[in-house]
């Protein structure tokens, strides 16, 4: 059992083996990284995986990957919808030197790849190395060198000014999912500035109920609850709610420009 969703196992393995297929002599490993790596992931959850190659993929092969993932979404079930992920050479893989560079990248629900530098970061790295669960190939700690503690919390201490104004490009402010992703975002980032570690959504909650202003334990818990509902095309947030999450995120950044002068 790879994830605690027969239907997601399956398809996982049906990814790797067509990947492993198209990419023949070029295919290096597939694994699992994100939540369920981390042993978070719940039906709230997409699916991250990373596939590694010994080049980055093109020409006849890149049409074919997109091929397979543009008939992903329009297969029956609740995860065809509902993985993402990258497919990155071996060399920009191994270490630091090679965050930045595009990846092939699939986003979840999605049927277009881009060339994306989305996974390509230490974060990604970190849960690989330490946490990935392998789908074929070799372990992933002989393809991503170790991502040293101090290395993650100067990351995350530079990534959290300005995250807000990050989730506002992209995210719908009108919606509850938004609502609840911002304060387990803030959330996850503070735990990485604090322990150098990486934590699933779920954890990163718990965490931060145990460690923050008591002040804050009843949005925590809203968000926490919440994340059992499923989305909705349609589906405001809690009134009250954004204006808190906002707050929070303020908070989060006073919090850590105290404490390390903002990175």
């Amino acid at each position: 059992m790879i994830t605690p969703f027969p239907e997601l196992d399956a398809l996982l393995r049906d990814l790797n083996e067509s990947a492993r297929a198209i990419l023949q002599d070029t295919y290096v490993g597939g694994y699992l990284q994100g939540s369920f790596a981390l042993g978070g992931g719940d039906a709230q959850s997409d699916a991250d995986f990373i596939i590694v190659t010994t080049v980055p993929p093109s020409g006849q092969v890149e049409a074919e990957l997109r091929r397979l993932h543009a008939d992903i979404p329009t297969r029956p079930g609740f995860w065809s919808d509902n993985i993402e992920g990258s497919y990155a050479d071996a060399d920009s893989l191994r270490g630091a030197a090679g965050i930045g560079q595009p990846w092939l990248f699939v986003d979840r629900a999605h049927r277009e790849m881009t060339w994306d530098d989305h996974c390509n970061n230490l974060h990604t790295r970190w849960i690989l190395r330490n946490h990935g669960i392998t789908l074929g190939g070799p372990p992933p700690r002989e393809l991503v060198d170790p991502v040293s503690e101090q290395a993650m919390r100067e990351s995350a201490r530079q990534a959290l000014p300005g995250t807000l104004e990050g989730i506002r490009e992209w995210a719908d402010m009108n919606h509850a999912w938004t609502q609840r992703y911002i304060v387990q975002t803030y959330s996850r980032v503070l735990y990485t500035a604090e322990t150098g570690k990486v934590a699933s959504k779920p954890a990163a909650l718990v965490w931060a109920r145990s460690k923050l202003d008591p002040a804050w334990l009843p949005l925590l818990t809203q968000v926490a609850e919440d994340r059992a509902i499923p989305w909705k095309p349609v589906d405001p947030p809690r009134p009250g709610s954004m204006q808190r999450a906002y707050e929070f995120a303020a908070y989060v950044e006073t919090l850590a420009a105290s404490q390390w002068g903002g990175g």
